[in-house]
């Protein structure tokens, strides 16, 4: 547990695991599904928990969802097979360099009796790991090896949901799970309703309306791009400008928290989206130059998003606020995303995220980030 941490109540799949001795694997050879992030409450990674088990755990692959089992990867770059230089483990990625790689191979699975998995999801429906997660689910099944989801927190909480379903006319590896944009569940949740035969080893003390941080349990960025809890919050919203032409924030040391644009006058910017009176959130006014990505190098007039209340904070109508404004003062400089995204090319960028063309279609129309949302359903 982390020094100092107010509470020290939650335990984690995989802290039960470590708890046990490995208990639920012994006399199995196991398959992790992991990242940087697969840590237990001590900051230990779950590959060394696993190599320490006693009872004939035999830890004999890895398997890494987007960004790699060391997370080192940038978004949508491609990871390849290799071996991990520390253990001599085959490292087999879920995300190649073609769609075919996001379902495993058939002789990556041979000779296992279960597959473990033990990822950090942020409670977001195109945050890929649960697709990833999922994928792998029924490739188990397909050829009877268990599959076992250590659970984790949903660090957004479990309470409230939020944004469109999808349209199956438009389901791709974004959206390949039809729940809300904001779901509420945990991993765990999530496979044991796409497929009753998933095993959960759940969370103990997990209260759903308490914040990640009263949990006690640490902060590892799961993926480059989301290194603080703030970022995460902002994600399910702040993920639509993917979709345009304007930076998100990779880049700078505050992805997803600042958006901007060198056509964007930052004060127009903060000054409309105050208006339009947000719950839980403040919009400051700034400048950003990012180091990569889109526009790097050039000095972006941009917000910041400042959560100031998470319990009210409505992620993705944020987010569709951000789009409606962004394109109403962009004029002709603002664009959608013209290069293929995430395996599915023929698919908008946007269309992909949100799940259909409804929304796209509706910021195209006008229509104000309210009216839109309340076409959803299961508002929180």
């Amino acid at each position: 547990m982390i020094e100092g941490a107010s509470q020290r109540c939650v335990l984690t799949g995989l802290d039960r695991v470590v708890a046990s001795g490995g208990a639920p694997f012994r006399g199995q050879r196991v398959g992790l599904l992991v990242n940087q992030a697969s840590v237990d409450a001590a900051l230990v990674h779950a590959v060394d928990r696993f190599q320490a088990f006693r009872g004939d755990v035999r830890l004999v692959a890895l398997f890494g969802p987007e960004h790699g089992v060391f997370g080192d990867a940038q978004d949508m770059e491609a990871v390849t097979d290799a071996r991990d230089v520390r253990t001599g483990i085959a490292l087999h990625s879920l995300y190649g360099a073609t769609e075919v790689t996001l379902r495993p191979r058939p002789e990556a699975l041979r000779g296992l009796d279960v597959v473990v998995c033990d990822l950090p999801d942020i409670g977001c429906r195109h945050y890929t790991f649960a697709a990833t997660a999922a994928i792998m689910l029924e490739v188990c099944v397909a050829t009877g090896v268990r599959f076992v989801v250590l659970d984790r927190p949903n660090p957004l909480g479990g309470v409230a949901v939020e944004g469109p379903l999808v349209d199956i006319r438009f389901r791709t590896f974004m959206n390949y799970l039809n729940v809300p944009i904001r779901h509420g569940r945990t991993l765990g949740e999530l496979m044991a309703a796409h497929d009753a035969r998933a095993e959960v080893i759940a969370c103990e003390g997990w209260l759903r309306d308490a914040d990640f941080d009263e949990t006690g349990l640490p902060w590892v960025t799961p993926s480059p791009n989301l290194p603080t809890l703030d970022a995460a919050f902002v994600y399910p919203g702040a993920c639509f400008i993917e979709a345009t032409n304007l930076s998100e924030g990779r880049g700078t040391t505050r992805p997803f928290e600042l958006i901007g644009a060198p056509f964007l006058d930052p004060w127009r910017f903060a000054e409309a989206l105050a208006a339009l009176e947000l719950p839980g959130v403040f919009f400051r006014p700034t400048f950003f130059v990012p180091r990569f990505h889109k526009w790097a190098g050039q000095r972006c007039g941009a917000i910041q998003l400042h959560v100031t209340n998470r319990a009210t904070f409505r992620p993705v109508l944020t987010g569709v606020a951000l789009l409606v404004v962004a394109r109403a003062q962009g004029g002709a400089a603002f664009a959608w995303r013209t290069e293929p995204y995430e395996f599915a090319p023929h698919i908008h960028a946007l269309d992909q995220l949100a799940g259909s063309d409804a929304l796209r279609l509706a910021v195209e129309a006008g229509q104000s980030p309210r009216d839109i949302a309340a076409t959803w359903p299961q508002e929180a």
